[in-house]
């Protein structure tokens, strides 16, 4: 919503950005700067496969247009998309291929491209699942929880409050996050890292608060030192102790559930929000979105994440 005259001079490098190389994994330096976008670049968030299947942007809807709720003429495309790792093939239940061509299709329109990583739940339909099987069963079940909700129930709560449990679950997000950076995104989402909120009853683990703030600080050191911009998903209570680690949020329904004053923190940083409601209507939260500065988007009502709908407040 401001600084809107960073905009050009910030997408222009964004090229450079994607074609920047670096080393792999948790430990190594990145041999490029990370970029964030400017806090009113227009922004997507699309997890699952385009309903158009264009095979030549990864299946990424990265033309897409809408027409904002603010008005104007015509419809406006988005700068900044949010999209997973992995290239979605039809008939594969499990994808293995970074998405390379959604990333190079979005930088040639001068995007920027953001990473999905899951790093609090671990989904059944990756191709690194069985190496945390592996390591749950020779230790003693204690890495995989319950089923994170009757409508994920591919993906199951990860003990993020045992010492050994993080150490292996860092280890396998520098992998992770190596691939992002290799497929050239410009930044990553880490999704599920505010399961210290979850009582055992529901995940399995009982995480503490400060369980959950050095599992995402080292979650914010992996993806600086592979040379990419971090992004903090939902977890507001803890943006006092985050901010400093992270470069933007990511935020599911403030206005929802009214609470998006805890957003104000990254917004007097000057670092962006990009915030997506599922359940309201743009009218009922578009004008707040644009007094307290923070870039709001409407998806689909029943939490499905494909290119369409994308309704963007400004």
């Amino acid at each position: 919503m401001r600084r809107a005259l960073l905009a050009a001079s910030v997408l222009v490098l964004l090229g450079l950005a994607a074609a920047a190389a670096a080393a792999s994994g948790e430990n190594r330096g990145a041999a490029r700067d990370r970029i964030v976008p400017p806090p009113n670049a227009r922004w997507q968030y699309q997890l699952q496969a385009s309903q158009h299947g264009d095979g030549r942007s990864g299946r990424v809807n990265v033309d897409i247009c809408s027409k904002p709720f603010s008005g104007g003429p015509g419809c406006v495309r988005p700068k900044v998309i949010d999209f997973d790792l992995y290239l979605p093939k039809r008939g594969v239940p499990i994808d293995s291929t970074p998405n390379r061509r959604a990333v190079r299709a979005l930088h040639r329109r001068g995007g920027y491209a953001i990473c999905y990583v899951d790093a609090g739940s671990i989904e059944s339909y990756r191709p690194d699942y069985p190496r945390f099987v592996r390591w749950n069963r020779r230790h003693g079940h204690s890495l995989l929880g319950k089923p994170f909700s009757p409508i994920f129930n591919d993906e199951r709560y990860a003990n993020i409050g045992g010492v050994r449990q993080r150490a292996f679950l860092r280890r396998m997000m520098g992998r992770r996050v190596a691939k992002c950076r290799r497929a050239g995104f410009d930044a990553v989402e880490f999704d599920v890292v505010d399961s210290w909120e979850t009582p055992k009853r529901v995940s399995g683990w009982k995480i503490s608060y400060r369980d959950q703030i050095a599992y995402n600080r080292a979650l914010a050191r992996i993806g600086h030192r592979n040379g990419l911009a971090v992004g903090l998903k939902n977890d507001l209570e803890q943006i006092p102790d985050l901010i400093r680690h992270f470069d933007f949020a990511i935020d599911e329904q403030c206005f929802q559930y009214h609470e998006c004053n805890r957003l104000e923190r990254f917004v007097d940083a000057g670092k962006p929000v990009f915030e997506v409601e599922y359940r309201l209507k743009p009218r009922q939260f578009c004008p707040q979105a644009a007094a307290l500065g923070l870039n709001a988007i409407r998806k689909a009502h029943n939490f499905s994440l494909h290119d369409e709908p994308f309704r963007p407040c400004a």
